[in-house]
């Protein structure tokens, strides 16, 4: 124990204070053990008044006997408890620490009932429905995804399942996987996982929502959609709903295209991963719900921290792996879609932050409470101005490059486009001062002998000016469509492979290849960090 003067200090994050033991209504202070044991442990302190006052206990012969004894009568299990006498300045305080049990739930009989309870912020509550079934199935060291159903192999297909697999693995898919992978039992029956993997997934609970709202708040709906399926299915159809309802402005600069995304794509999947994989599924009549806003996304799921903290109290780059469906999880990183090491937090972050329109402030954040998880990624773009994009871009060129209005190749304000193509484009080809068009020959005919020798294919080097259309300053010609692609797909996922790279865009690992380092060389993007865990940039100086 530690005393401050004449009050005491708790050195747990869970703990009650009893002024006195109350002998005939020992089911008050029953409760907090049995949610004590139910949770992370905790301790109870009798002697001390609601606000940690130290005002001591009379009877000090037999009350360390008797909170014994009611704990042993009336709890079942029975926990594991250590009791401790002390005399903090010369007054009698019992302390009664509870570890967090392993065979839950641990229920307090009373009067003809039998309850379990749970810690809920600083209140004790009693255990019900799906927070019920989860204490049992945590006492028999069981987790919901890996309960068998009665529903046996032969009766679904796992298509979807299959092709994903051997898409983003590039190996051969083999049905003994499924048995591996812990979707489908020794017996031949399908567990609650395999289910939500299956092609016709039959389990109610495995639904998705989606809406864009109107302005900031939940008024009118300009778009909705419902879908019932896998958890492949929702997750494509979840990165669907977000691409589609969300836009993309850009800026055509002389040698590439700048995105101007509003959600990193990567982090949108992330954030669908974590709902997925780590949602309560026992619960029923509740859903995965994605709401879209003007300024931002929500993405909400129940079940809250599995460990039940509150996320927003943590730092959530420091949070441990801790998986409420291990098998749901397994299969995902069989999919190569997520680390078995809790880096999603991470990720998300660190793909938001690479945004070229991220500033501070627009970070994602996250809060939970017992029933419920949310995300909210933030649109970067939100309350940005064409002047703040033109800063943006303008940085990215160099000096003397042309723009017709400022006499130098400078993107004018405002020529933005979003996804849907309802503003208006920036000119594919500016135009170019006459000075420098001069320059370059003009075809008149056939590849003839004269025409060859008016205009040799190789000239050597260009002789130097010295007035302002220096070689420095003629602008590069602009990449080629595959280099563009290859240019937007790192804007959206920045830690993209060259082997993804080339399975997205249908192109060579080769050929790939040869495009990342024609765009490092040309200064357009950068490789940040290891050649496996790093991640790609699209230079903008900022």
């Amino acid at each position: 124990m530690k005393v401050a003067g004449n009050k005491l200090i708790a050195e747990c994050t869970a703990y009650d204070f009893k002024v006195a033991i109350e002998r005939g209504k020992s089911g008050h202070w029953l409760k907090s053990v049995s949610a004590f044991a139910n949770g992370d442990g905790g301790a109870l302190y009798f002697g001390v008044d609601n606000s940690g006052e130290i005002i001591g206990l009379d009877d000090r012969v037999h009350s360390v006997d008797y909170i014994s004894e009611q704990i042993r009568l009336h709890l079942d299990p029975i926990p594991r408890f250590t009791l401790t006498p002390d005399t903090p300045n010369g007054k009698f305080v019992i302390e009664v620490m509870v570890e967090p049990g392993e065979q839950t739930p641990y229920y307090v009989s009373l009067d003809g009932r039998r309850i379990a309870y749970i810690r809920s912020g600083s209140d004790t509550i009693e255990a019900k429905g799906a927070t019920l079934v989860n204490l049992i199935l945590k006492g028999s060291h069981l987790t919901w995804d890996a309960i068998e159903s009665n529903h046996h192999s032969d009766e679904f297909t796992f298509l979807r399942l299959k092709n994903a697999f051997e898409q983003r693995t590039r190996t051969k898919w083999d049905a003994s996987m499924l048995v591996s992978f812990g979707l489908v039992t020794a017996s031949g029956y399908l567990t609650n996982a395999g289910l939500l993997f299956a092609d016709d997934c039959p389990i109610k609970q495995a639904r998705l929502y989606c809406t864009r709202w109107d302005g900031l708040y939940k008024d009118y709906a300009l778009n909705d959609s419902e879908y019932q399926g896998n958890l492949l299915f929702l997750l494509d159809m979840a990165k669907s709903f977000v691409k589609v309802n969300t836009a993309k402005r850009w800026y055509k600069l002389p040698d590439y295209r700048l995105n101007f995304p509003e959600y990193s794509e990567r982090a949108v999947e992330e954030v669908c991963l974590n709902h997925l994989q780590h949602r309560d599924y026992a619960q029923l009549g509740s859903e995965f719900h994605i709401d879209i806003f003007d300024d931002r996304i929500e993405f909400y799921t129940p079940g809250g921290m599995f460990d039940g903290s509150n996320v927003q109290d943590r730092d959530v780059l420091t949070i441990p792996s801790s998986r409420r469906n291990p098998i749901i999880s397994e299969v995902f990183s069989q999919l190569d879609y997520v680390e078995k090491r809790g880096s999603g937090f991470r990720k998300i972050k660190e793909a938001t932050a690479i945004l070229p329109s991220y500033r501070e402030g627009m970070e994602p954040t996250y809060r939970s409470d017992k029933a419920f998880f949310f995300s909210i990624l933030k649109n970067v773009n939100y309350g940005m101005t064409d002047e703040d994009f033109d800063r943006i871009s303008d940085s990215r060129l160099e000096p003397g490059q042309w723009n017709s209005e400022r006499q130098t190749l400078v993107p004018d304000k405002g020529l933005l486009e979003n996804e849907k193509g309802t503003q208006k484009k920036y000119p594919e080809n500016e135009e170019i001062p006459q000075k420098t068009k001069e320059k370059s020959p003009q075809k008149t005919g056939k590849n003839t002998p004269e025409t060859r020798k008016k205009y040799p294919r190789k000239q050597g080097k260009i002789p130097q000016k010295t007035g302002e259309n220096t070689p420095e300053k003629i602008p590069q010609k602009p990449v080629r469509k595959t280099a563009q692609a290859i240019i937007d797909a790192i804007i959206d996922d920045p830690q993209l492979s060259r082997a993804k790279l080339a399975s997205m865009l249908n192109r060579s690992e080769y050929t790939i290849r040869f495009h990342l380092n024609n765009l490092q060389e040309r200064g357009i993007i950068e490789h940040i960090g290891p050649d496996k865990g790093g991640y790609w940039k699209v230079i903008v100086k900022k």
